[in-house]
């Protein structure tokens, strides 16, 4: 096996603890939570305590403690996250519907914030301390400082309301129309992505200027080299060690900020699903859409860790 197979099957050993961990601390909490899901269930109807004690026995919720976590793992490992008790479905169902809008959010802003971050963070460095870097310095300071929110309720009112370019809300599936697609998803992904976009360029800019400050760009350009070669050959590369943990760490950022985006602009995600939940006291589907999460924020940490070692060559010969 080599260097990174070793190094990679690590990671993916790694997991399952940290998986475990979340499963544990979201079935505690879960289970303290002010959601019942016995009163939840009659939705309002003024059950009486025989009712609500005949719903606690066939669920299972007087059991102890333990048994219903060593049951609720049993059933995860069956794919079975518990079924709705407004809906009657099963959980896993109206996640599987609410999940591909969500990542298709996540990484619509995902993509917005890599590029305009390698743009004007390259940008900045390659004209630093004049006129091109103080202006992306003063921007990324505001985007770094402006609230998804904020920009979402800002780009409605002037965007869509005032200039009619883009839809206040709702979706639009990319079966139907791509280009209606496109058009309902820009604002939200914009909105989730700037406030990234404008730390990540701050990022790139200081590694990119600590690199071209480094002996071995001045020896490559000094040689003959075209500085277009050496900045995007070597310089960019070596830049991007620093980013890309940070840009791990801005992804879970991305995911939990589609519950907030979601409900703004009204997109059927998986953030819309959970605020519903959280409001009729549905925790099953709450602690199906938080594991969701969670798992997905592993994954791509576990992703980033991948590319990092891809990066990094000095990590690679240690692993």
């Amino acid at each position: 096996m080599t260097l990174v197979a070793r190094m990679l099957l690590r990671r993916l050993l790694m997991l399952i603890p940290l998986l475990l961990g979340v499963v544990a601390f979201v079935f505690i909490v879960m289970r303290f939570s002010n959601s019942k899901p016995e009163y939840a269930y009659f939705q309002g109807a003024n059950p009486t305590p025989e009712q609500i004690h005949q719903f606690q026995l066939e669920n299972g919720l007087l059991d102890p403690l333990p048994l219903r976590y060593v049951r609720f793992i049993a059933d995860l490992a069956q794919g079975d996250m518990g079924t709705s008790v407004l809906t009657k479905k099963p959980v896993l169902e109206s996640i599987t519907t609410a999940l591909p809008l969500t990542l298709q959010l996540t990484f619509l802003g995902l993509a917005v914030a890599v590029v305009l971050s390698l743009v004007f963070g390259v940008a900045a460095a390659l004209y630093r301390d004049r006129w091109p870097d103080q202006v992306i310095r003063v921007v990324s300071l505001v985007g770094v400082a402006a609230p998804s929110f904020w920009l979402a309720l800002l780009m409605i009112q002037y965007l869509a309301v005032g200039e009619g370019l883009f839809p206040t809300g709702g979706y639009i599936n990319p079966a139907d129309s791509t280009a209606g697609w496109l058009q309902s998803m820009t604002l939200p992904a914009l909105s989730l992505s700037l406030p990234i976009a404008a730390q990540l360029t701050r990022i790139i800019r200081t590694s990119m200027v600590e690199e071209l400050d480094r002996d071995y760009v001045r020896t490559a350009i000094g040689s003959g080299l075209p500085p277009i070669v050496v900045v995007g050959r070597n310089v960019l590369r070596n830049a991007l060690i620093t980013p890309l943990t940070v840009l791990g760490l801005r992804i879970g950022y991305l995911i939990g900020g589609t519950v907030v985006i979601e409900t703004i602009y009204g997109l059927p995600g998986m953030g819309q699903l959970m605020i519903n939940a959280v409001r009729d006291g549905d925790p099953a589907v709450v602690q199906g859409v938080v594991l969701t999460i969670a798992v997905g924020f592993m994954v791509v940490n576990l992703v980033v860790d991948i590319l990092y070692l891809l990066v990094n060559p000095r990590l690679r010969s240690a692993a």
